[in-house]
């Protein structure tokens, strides 16, 4: 038999810091810029109950993990739950299985921050936040580890939410954080701009990005949904975590292409590729960058690999224990 180890969201909840998901998934993006292994999400939909199933994954050998995500969304039960295989890449052993739920902010808001890391102004200070959700929490809790942020503008449509959600992190962050009473209101001066909704249109004008402007849009992976418009597509340095992801369901990429203002050569690198230093990030400072960030197996895997560590060395965790192939698959 193969022991793995079964973890919780309460198990891994506050299991790590920001900044080590940080640290983790940019050693996972490295990986996938010197050639690691990792494929586009897969997703089915489901007409009645209305419902989506999905999954990606990833291998990353330096590491010594690979795995992915699969979860429902919708359904009967209206919810969504997360599941998260993770096997050692050397003997292809399983080594947990994690419920997904709890870090999938902390991992996604991590990769958001490896793009900030390397595509934003290093001076950058002012940061303008579309959403008010979990996932804008953290993406911006992980922004924080990157750059010495002095103010924040958190906008969105409900005034008592957006509102509440900067009470919450001015308390928690060195940096001032507000609410304000429109996208544009946050976006007009920002030197980062980071889009976390569920909108399925254009959540501010492209055309208020100051030159030097950073944006992370994270909130959509359908080809006809967008947070960002044409203006800004066509604008920006066009990074994309994976390339192959960009051209299947990165709705603003594909829509700005369908109305002719960019072409599949707009895409600069994938981000792996900026942080491995094979293709440059940022070039100067009047660049307007764009990282299109739309869920991979590579920051889940590099954050689950940590987590697992971490769950290890403090003995947290239920033992599990399946059969192999060798011992279970006989056919009798």
């Amino acid at each position: 038999m193969t022991d793995l180890l079964f973890l919780t969201s309460e198990d891994v909840a506050g299991l790590a810091t920001p900044r080590e998901y940080v640290d983790a998934v940019f050693e996972g993006y490295r990986e996938r810029g010197e050639g690691a292994p990792a494929k586009p999400r897969q997703k089915l939909l489901n007409a009645d109950p209305a419902g989506m199933f999905t999954g990606y994954m990833a291998i990353l050998p330096e590491t010594g993990a690979m795995g992915g995500y699969m979860y429902s969304a919708g359904f009967g039960d209206a919810d969504a739950h997360f599941v998260l295989p993770l096997f050692d890449s050397v003997s292809g052993r399983p080594l947990a299985l994690i419920d997904g739920a709890s870090l999938n902010p902390f991992k996604t808001g991590a990769a958001g921050a490896v793009g900030i890391d390397v595509l934003a102004r290093p001076d950058a200070t002012s940061l303008a936040l579309i959403g008010s959700g979990a996932q804008a929490r953290g993406q911006l809790r992980a922004a924080a580890t990157v750059r010495d942020l002095a103010t924040v503008s958190v906008y969105s449509p409900t005034k008592e939410s957006r509102e509440a959600f900067a009470a919450e992190m001015n308390d928690e962050l060195d940096a001032a954080v507000a609410a304000v009473s429109s996208a544009d209101a946050a976006v007009e001066g920002a030197d980062i701009v980071i889009t976390a909704t569920n909108a399925s249109e254009p959540v501010f004008d492209g055309d208020l990005l100051e030159p030097g402007t950073h944006v992370t849009a994270m909130g959509q992976y359908s080809p006809d949904k967008r947070e960002v418009d044409t203006t800004t597509i066509e604008r920006a340095k066009y990074v994309p975590d994976l390339r192959e992801r960009a051209l299947q369901d990165a709705g603003a990429f594909l829509q700005a292409r369908e109305e002719g203002a960019i072409d599949d050569e707009h895409i600069h690198a994938e981000l792996g590729e900026v942080v491995a230093e094979k293709a440059p990030g940022r070039e100067d400072r009047q660049e307007i960058t764009l990282f299109d960030s739309g869920g991979t197996g590579i920051e889940t895997v590099a954050a689950a690999h940590m987590l697992y560590e971490k769950a290890v060395e403090e003995g947290l965790g239920q033992e599990l224990s399946l059969a192999p192939a060798s011992e279970a698959l006989t056919g009798e």
